[in-house]
């Protein structure tokens, strides 16, 4: 059987960018490389428009990309559900559009995209069906994983090549392109991209007061404020900088998807969060620093011990106690030592993280992609 031919995806924006940014992504991919035709329904077109300037926040309904956009309310009564629906990171269905599912003569596919995790019972969850609660429909429940009986991670077609192509012209390019000259020979080019609570001003410290310069570009935003906040500056709009020593801050405009991989590649060291930027750090192929998700009970470290414990395969016992140190750091784990004393031992081995973040992405890359998977899952549900 070909691949499905229609698909609803629902998203609640919950963590700023982190949900609308997988969606989206996926949404894009589905109908540019499985011939699929998406609606996409979205509970805050704002934060869709920071991620793709031409959605039109006000519409309820547009056609984007060539996505079907709509505003995500509860009256969908009128609505025939697609051949698949994916419910992305359990933010459920309306009432209406289940019941509207119960009356399809072939019921539709119903998929629950989780969060992304390296922690080992993924593998034994990943794909189960699960009856609901409530209604007499079964649901499958999708991992995404970096290992193989997993869902894979997003990569749409090309976007290796893409990255190859790009190189030192390119970055040159993109720093134009805002406004900026290249950073100066031998400086650390730094993107920034982390939760409020990060420790922010011990790393800034270290930077400033370090031997060498470093380029610290950020969206602007409320992690810029903090970090001019630091500076003792006022906000010097988006294409200004500010130096303090040898730091030198650049207000980023909050850039669209495709130019936040170009970013990620104009820079040395990747700063991400959540789950969407952290994946495209991991294409970028450049060294990175994730800030993961907080949630209750200390349970993100379980998270980001999981995910150390596969990226740090085949780097020297002394790398990888140097990576880990930074990462727990920078993630609030106890560290007397605080983040600027630890980047300064992780920074000594940046062409060992170099050489292993290329590797890392090689290896990736020999795997299916998400959306070819879920697609091929999707296939073989609905023979």
């Amino acid at each position: 059987m070909s691949s499905p031919r229609t698909w609803d995806i629902f998203c609640r924006v919950v963590d700023n960018f982190g949900d609308i940014g997988v969606s989206w992504r996926l949404a894009r991919q589905i109908a540019a490389e499985q011939d699929g035709v998406v609606r996409l329904w979205v509970d805050d077109l704002g934060r869709l428009k920071a991620l793709c300037p031409r959605v039109n926040s006000t519409h309820a309904v547009q056609r984007v990309a060539g996505i079907e956009v709509h505003r995500w309310d509860d009256d969908l009564s009128a609505v025939r559900p697609a051949q698949v629906v994916i419910e992305a990171f359990g933010c459920g269905l309306p009432n209406r559009y289940v019941a509207a599912m119960l009356e399809c003569g072939r019921r539709p596919l119903w998929i629950v995209l989780e969060y992304l995790s390296a922690e080992s019972w993924v593998k034994e969850h990943h794909g189960l069906p699960s009856p609901h609660p409530q209604w007499p429909l079964r649901r499958y429940f999708f991992f995404p994983g970096f290992e193989s009986g997993t869902g894979g991670l997003l990569r749409e077609t090309g976007l290796i090549e893409r990255r190859e192509a790009f190189g030192q012209s390119g970055r040159d390019r993109f720093w134009a392109s805002l406004g900026f000259q290249p950073p100066a020979p031998g400086s650390t080019v730094v993107s920034m991209f982390a939760y409020d609570r990060a420790p922010l001003n011990g790393l800034l410290a270290a930077w400033e007061q370090g031997a060498e310069p470093v380029v610290l570009a950020v969206p602007t935003g409320i992690m810029a404020k903090s970090l001019l906040g630091y500076a003792g500056a006022g906000h010097p709009g988006v294409g200004g900088s500010v130096r303090r020593g040898s730091l030198e801050l650049r207000v980023l405009p909050f850039v669209e998807q495709p130019r936040y991989d170009e970013l990620l590649w104009a820079c040395d060291c990747n700063f991400v969060r959540g789950e969407d930027s952290f994946v495209r750090a991991q294409w970028a192929a450049r060294p990175l620093v994730w800030n993961v998700y907080p949630q209750e009970e200390s349970a993100h470290w379980r998270k980001l011990d999981a995910f150390l414990g596969l990226y740090c395969g085949g780097l020297s016992e002394v790398a990888a106690a140097a990576l880990q140190k930074f990462w727990r750091s920078w993630n609030g784990c106890a560290d007397p030592s605080g983040p600027g004393d630890a980047w300064r031992a992780f920074w000594r081995h940046r062409e060992t993280f170099e050489a292993h973040a290329r590797a890392w992405a090689i290896q990736l890359a020999n795997t299916r992609d998400m959306t070819s998977r879920l697609a091929q899952f999707c296939r073989d549900r609905l023979k």
